[in-house]
């Protein structure tokens, strides 16, 4: 059996756990605090990237998400660059204290669904023939299914916009990308 491809992905290529800002739920904070005891893991910021502002496709994601000033809650990343969370392994956290959205990534999503077409990002150049991106990720529709309605419920879990005042919760410096 051969390795799974985030590892071959490792071996080519930057990861998703090194070129990706990770939104975190209030649910997934709450997870990570249980298993890690840490609170340090993340901090406010605006996206690096202005295009992922722009969620008019997305009008729950836009609307609970984003702070007034733009921001929100992502993990922090360890000095060069790698998600605070990954290790020589990979991931250190279990599956099912991970992020949502990092548990159905490759999967493009809304509110209303799971789009047809998979998210940009996996290296599927990488897979062996006759190898599918959803059996070499140990993935199935049904899951992500199911993590897409969790993100959902968790991100209107987010305080209020009053609750949400930059002010009351710093935007900390966006890490700078390579």
């Amino acid at each position: 059996m051969s390795d799974h491809l985030c590892a071959r992905c490792a071996r080519h290529q930057k990861t998703c756990c090194q070129t990706r800002e990770i939104y975190a739920t209030p649910g997934d904070v709450q997870r990570i605090v249980d298993f890690t005891g840490r609170t340090d893991f993340y901090a406010y910021r605006v996206p690096a990237n202005p295009e992922y502002l722009d969620q008019d496709d997305d009008p729950a994601w836009r609307d609970n998400v984003f702070r007034s000033d733009k921001s929100r809650r992502t993990l922090n990343h360890q000095s060069n660059g790698d998600c605070t969370f990954l290790g020589p392994a990979g991931c250190v956290l279990p599956l099912d204290v991970r992020p949502l959205v990092c548990r159905i990534y490759p999967f493009d999503y809304t509110e209303e669904g799971i789009a047809d077409e998979l998210a940009d990002g996996c290296p599927t150049h990488l897979m062996m023939p006759g190898e599918t991106l959803l059996g070499c990720l140990d993935m199935t529709q049904l899951a992500a299914e199911s993590w897409r309605r969790q993100i959902y419920a968790e991100i209107r879990d987010e305080p209020s916009h009053s609750e949400r005042d930059p002010e009351r919760c710093p935007t900390s410096p966006s890490f700078e990308r390579y």
